[in-house]
């Protein structure tokens, strides 16, 4: 089993989005790439704590491939909108890659650049790529929320996946 780790916008519905893909065997919602230790929800969402709001995956790569996470990735969020995504404003919103190893790192800034040369966006790709630091999980009650409270995808999410 490996890790990946990414952060496009509401983490409910990116850990809805990658939990529902074949070989990905557990998802964690949580918060990366800031300063602050043991954050909260609270914390995060003051915009002091330089973290993200991130899913972080266990999967299986002889089941689903690091490559098809990126395809997930990219097609679930609009990845030129920085700091934001849809009526979601905050740092903790951004778009992200956090990679676990030099392999994830080299796939992800192929996959950006492919992306950024397909024309598919008018404006420059803004996810940042870097080496995963400590993953704080998200208080229980995030965990699995979409599920859980039967709300059904994020609005940002589901009018993403797809295009």
């Amino acid at each position: 089993m490996e890790t990946a780790t990414f952060a496009a916008g509401c983490f409910w519905g990116v850990e809805e989005a990658f939990g529902a893909l074949e070989g990905v065997a557990s998802t964690a919602v949580g918060y990366l790439g800031g300063t602050t230790i043991d954050p909260t929800y609270k914390d995060v969402c003051s915009g002091r704590t330089g973290h993200a709001e991130a899913v972080q995956l266990c999967y299986d790569p002889l089941k689903v491939s690091y490559e098809l996470l990126l395809d997930r990735f990219w097609s679930i969020h609009d990845p030129t909108q920085l700091n934001r995504q849809g009526s979601d404003p905050g740092a903790q919103y951004r778009s992200a890659i956090f990679c676990h190893g030099p392999e994830q790192e080299a796939a992800a800034r192929r996959s950006k650049k492919a992306l950024a040369e397909s024309g598919r966006y008018k404006g420059p790709i803004v996810t940042e790529i870097t080496t995963a630091s400590t993953f704080y999980r998200a208080e229980d009650y995030h965990q699995q929320y979409l599920a859980k409270s039967g709300k059904g995808a994020c609005r940002a999410i589901r009018s993403n996946v797809g295009r």
